[in-house]
């Protein structure tokens, strides 16, 4: 399946939503290649780049596409009913390629200067590794679990611990291996393998630290004058994982509509309130969960559009929410697989319950942000060395304690007291 991009600035929203649909049946017909292989295709791969959708997350000023980045989650969504692991990849790849718009101008040159269709995979935990400061930049060392689509990408952005504290790092593919450990039952078309990367020389322009970009530091913004690159880094991410679960959950919802409405002698199944009350409640979550990401996109941006402030209450809830998303996509998938449990649901009910296990779209990170609260890590990291937000703590399980405007503003609130 093979199209013709160019003049690519020419392609629009529906143009890249066609392309979309059109290759759904296709990759539902390689999912099951794709789970042999344990890793993406190299026909799906060149699809994705042929069809022009990755240049989404691809800055405008290498090539990509000037569209809104909620399409890119919306296309994912799509790629998901008909293959979850082609749908996670594609909505990673795109991603990433819109977090390389953060680094300085140098190393973005680096990345895509040469062509735009170059593939970025992630692992951003800092794993076991270590940073060391020398003569302009770093010895770079350690290995880092889960990259998904490595296999395919030409470079990697790797969590790491300075002495300055987190940072990611960007890293060429002659700078680190890739260690095959991808042997599971869910997402097993991703390929999320280990990278290991051993005393490589990393120049201090490919390094970031992961608080600051979009914080009111915004380079990216500098640079590309987009309003993609106003908002935290960690406001925006994470989307991309709870997009395909949408895919997933649809793609279910399709198959066991269609067997009830196609196949021989399931009038009797067809038939059942039960089995109408379980589609109902389904096809409900999914809405809801799609809908509560449009919402939450769409007020991200018109926030970074207008200039305000991301509070840490705006970046908490938007992290509930994306693993609110997961687990309203995983309620509807477990509903139609207990109602069938047939091989095809199967499939989705594995990938859906990996993909829900990633740290974005886990329940503990609706649970401990249900108030509003800061994540866990967040507290671990800054306690002792943040008053202000221990002070949002505080303020939620104390009503009335505290001024939320002082909360939005980002004010430290300890400065009042």
């Amino acid at each position: 399946m093979t199209q013709e991009v160019e003049p690519i600035g020419l392609l629009t929203p529906d143009d890249l939503l066609r392309r979309a649909s059109a290759m759904v049946p296709v990759l539902k017909e390689r999912a099951g290649y794709t789970e042999e292989l344990r890793r993406m295709p190299d026909e799906t791969v060149q699809d994705i780049l042929a069809s022009g959708l990755y240049r989404i997350g691809v800055p405008t000023i290498f090539g990509g596409i000037d569209v809104e980045y909620a399409l890119m989650l919306e296309i994912g969504s799509m790629l998901g009913a008909g293959c979850p692991s082609t749908s996670w990849c594609y909505c990673i790849w795109s991603a990433h390629a819109w977090l390389v718009g953060y680094w300085p101008l140098e190393a973005q040159q680096e990345v895509f200067g040469a062509a735009p269709d170059i593939l970025v995979s992630t692992s951003l935990n800092s794993g076991k590794s270590t940073l060391k400061k020398t003569a302009g930049g770093y010895i770079f060392s350690g290995r880092w679990e889960f990259s998904s689509g490595c296999d395919a990408a030409e470079w990697v952005i790797l969590g790491g611990d300075s002495p300055e504290g987190l940072v990611w790092v960007l890293v060429p593919r002659t700078d680190y291996e890739i260690y095959d450990t991808w042997f599971v039952s869910g997402l097993s078309g991703t390929g999320s393998k280990d990278i290991l990367i051993s005393d490589v020389f990393v120049p201090e322009y490919r390094v970031i630290d992961r608080e600051q970009g979009g914080n009111e530091v915004n380079h990216g913004w500098e640079i590309h004058q987009n309003d993609r690159y106003r908002m935290p880094l960690q406001a925006l991410l994470g989307w991309d994982l709870a997009a395909p679960m949408i895919g997933m959950a649809q793609g279910a919802i399709e198959e066991f509509t269609d067997r009830l409405t196609g196949t021989s002698g399931s009038g009797r199944t067809a038939e059942s309130g039960s089995v109408h009350v379980r589609l109902s409640q389904a096809s409900a979550e999914v809405d809801a969960a799609r809908a509560l990401m449009r919402g939450d996109v769409q007020e991200m941006f018109l926030k970074a559009k207008q200039g305000e402030v991301f509070s840490l209450l705006d970046r908490a809830r938007y992290r509930r929410d994306k693993a609110f998303v997961a687990q309203q996509c995983m309620n509807a998938v477990n509903r139609l697989f207990k109602a069938e449990r047939r091989p095809c649901h199967l499939r989705v009910w594995t990938d859906a319950t990996i993909s829900q296990g990633y740290s974005s779209c886990c329940p503990p990170r609706w649970f401990h942000n249900g108030f509003g609260r800061p994540s866990i890590r967040a507290y671990r990291f800054r306690i002792g060395t943040r008053r202000q937000d221990l002070d949002i703590l505080f303020a939620l399980w104390v009503p009335g304690s505290v001024n939320p405007g002082e909360i939005s503003t980002g004010r430290s609130l300890s400065s009042s007291q």
